[in-house]
């Protein structure tokens, strides 16, 4: 059995349908479509506050466990679609998703917000999100193509930010936070027909090389015992850091500034818009620069960003400006990490490995929506969360810069 896009069937039945050109409108579209409504949940902090009286560390604790449970599921998910293919995976974390915004609707108690918001959006979320898809594209499509289409999914998922932010706070403004919820739930039910079109073989009917066909847990620990996959994982805890913080934090960040919330609304839109460029940027530039050196750009210059924007009063322009700026850095590590993934261990155990380095990405982002909340209730601002970020990017920068980019050494199975 074929893995190429062009040429890939199940048993006997030719599924020809799935060009290229129709796997990376799909995984895109998945994409959009799953990180839309995540990044747009900022937006039900004050409306959901006031209703039920909470204050923002408990939201804040909810949202940290989403990040924690999204990033703790993500390398069983991945193993499960490596092992399985990642249809079944997508299909179930995309039901798993909709009834978390289901249960997010009805919630008047932490407890119930913590489950929703937290424990069944977050596995729904390392089961349907752009990890998978990049992790079918890696399988699915042509080598020369990877690069353009890791960017494009990433990009996606940018312009789902971009799409849902604005139209989340439009629901909440005319129909109320209850509706917006609904509909974004019942959203998430078209992701299921489109992951077909993402459908992988079982590994154990796919043709792997020799090289490739290593058990799990050798898998692991080559991984593990490889440093400059330690270092990309390291790394990759600041991005989830950051992104968390602003997503969830900023809006309310912005009102406490007397800052409109349809300006959070158009902030948060800007990052999306602009990570599409971006994202799409750093997917074609990969081809040409060393990854270590975009990795480490793009985390200095988030730094510098956040320094200069806490640093002078916020005005709409400014709060915008700093989206924009964001948005050019905002998911486009995703490319330079997942392809860096592929380059040193290959395609066998892709979503595992990238999935255990989404782990430390999510570990960041609980930390910062959870500290981020907790701060705010005892200092009534969100200062050292902004100089913590501003300190973690610096150090990611370093980090990233030895990282060696080639695959990892294997020993050469001699004849018998």
């Amino acid at each position: 059995m074929s893995t190429t896009a062009g040429d890939f069937r199940p048993a006997s039945t030719a599924v020809n349908w799935r060009t290229p050109l129709v796997i990376i409108i799909c995984g895109c579209i998945i994409g959009l479509l799953s990180f839309g409504p995540r990044s747009s949940l900022g937006f039900f902090v004050q409306p959901m506050s006031r209703e039920f009286a909470w204050g923002r560390d408990v939201f804040g604790l909810a949202l940290a466990l989403q990040n924690l449970l999204w990033g703790l599921g993500q390398p069983i998910a991945g193993a499960i679609g490596d092992r399985f293919g990642v249809f079944r995976v997508m299909a179930v974390g995309a039901l798993l998703y909709a009834g978390g915004l289901l249960l997010m609707r009805y919630s008047s108690t932490p407890l119930s917000l913590d489950i929703g918001a937290g424990v069944l959006i977050g596995f729904g979320l390392s089961g349907c999100s752009f990890n998978l898809v990049l992790s079918a594209f890696s399988k699915l499509l042509p080598a020369e193509k990877r690069g353009v289409a890791l960017g494009a999914g990433t990009a996606a998922g940018s312009f789902g930010q971009f799409l849902f932010a604005p139209f989340g706070v439009a629901l909440i403004d005319n129909f109320g936070w209850q509706s917006a919820l609904t509909v974004f739930a019942a959203l998430m039910l078209l992701i299921v027909p489109l992951s077909i079109a993402l459908a992988t073989p079982p590994a154990a009917a796919s043709n792997t090389t020799s090289a490739d066909n290593q058990s799990f847990k050798t898998a692991l620990a080559e991984a593990f015992g490889h440093r400059s996959y330690v270092l990309l994982v390291l790394g990759f805890f600041t991005c989830g850091f950051q992104l968390a913080f602003i997503t969830v934090h900023l809006p309310a960040y912005l009102v406490d500034r007397g800052i409109p919330t349809q300006t959070g609304g158009w902030v948060l839109a800007a990052i999306g818009l602009f990570n599409i460029i971006g994202s799409l940027s750093v997917g074609w530039l990969q081809n040409y620069v060393p990854k270590r050196y975009i990795l480490s750009s793009i985390y200095l210059t988030r730094a510098v960003a956040m320094f200069v924007f806490i640093s002078f009063p916020i005005t709409t322009f400014s709060a915008i400006a700093f989206g924009a700026i964001c948005g050019l850095t905002w998911l486009s590590t995703v490319p330079p990490t997942s392809a860096l993934v592929a380059l040193m261990f290959g395609t066998r155990w892709f979503a595992t490995l990238y999935g255990f380095a989404f782990v430390s990405h999510q570990v960041g982002g609980f930390l910062g929506v959870w500290l981020g909340g907790i701060v705010f209730e005892q200092t009534g601002s969100y200062t050292w969360i902004w100089w913590l970020s501003i300190l973690f990017g610096v150090l990611s920068a370093l980090i990233n810069l030895p990282i060696v980019e080639k695959p990892v050494a294997r020993p050469v199975a001699q004849p018998a």
